[in-house]
């Protein structure tokens, strides 16, 4: 097991380098996206059209923050359940170019394929820290779906955001250990 600080955007050589059990420390922009905008971008890409933000190389976050307190750009910001992105995350990383998301829990047979193929990685951050987490949020802005509230595409930058590599492109899962 490793401890790195990484930052975004990934590249494919970085993400072939990571193994489950590796812990790190993400720094850069990270966008957030739940199962309604996902919805959303696998239309576009099924319709052939342009996405709202170009995910090469990104990550996303599956979260939904809570309105920031005074001062701060987010708020409370903990993972949400990752198995509801399973039937858009194939689509995402074999047609966009995503190399990275965060969650938690466990995931599906289809994006540990995609995520073989792409290489894209999946990292775990902690349930039940979101107060924690939201505190490494330095930037928030909605790139788009403000109609999604909460659950709107956001960029965050990071700072030294804490995750576990759950599962990695080589096939190493920390949920079959």
């Amino acid at each position: 097991m490793t401890e790195l600080e990484i930052n975004t955007p990934l590249s494919p050589e970085l993400v072939k380098k990571l193994r489950a059990g590796d812990m790190v420390k993400i720094s850069g922009i990270v966008y957030t996206a739940r199962d309604a905008a996902h919805k959303r971008l696998c239309a576009l890409i099924e319709e052939g059209k342009e996405l709202p933000l170009d995910l090469r190389g990104q990550v996303i976050y599956f979260v939904g923050p809570t309105p920031p307190p005074p001062g701060r750009p987010a708020g409370s910001a903990g993972p949400t359940t990752s198995c509801r992105m399973d039937a858009y995350s194939p689509t995402l990383i074999r047609k966009a170019g995503l190399m990275g998301m965060i969650g938690k829990g466990e995931r599906s047979q289809a994006v540990i394929d995609a995520m073989a193929e792409g290489p894209c990685v999946y990292f775990a951050a902690t349930g039940g820290a979101g107060a924690l987490l939201g505190k490494c949020i330095t930037a928030s802005e909605i790139i788009c779906y403000e109609d999604l509230g909460a659950e709107a595409i956001r960029k965050f930058t990071v700072k030294d955001f804490p995750a576990v590599v759950a599962i990695d492109c080589h096939g190493g899962n920390l949920y079959l250990r």
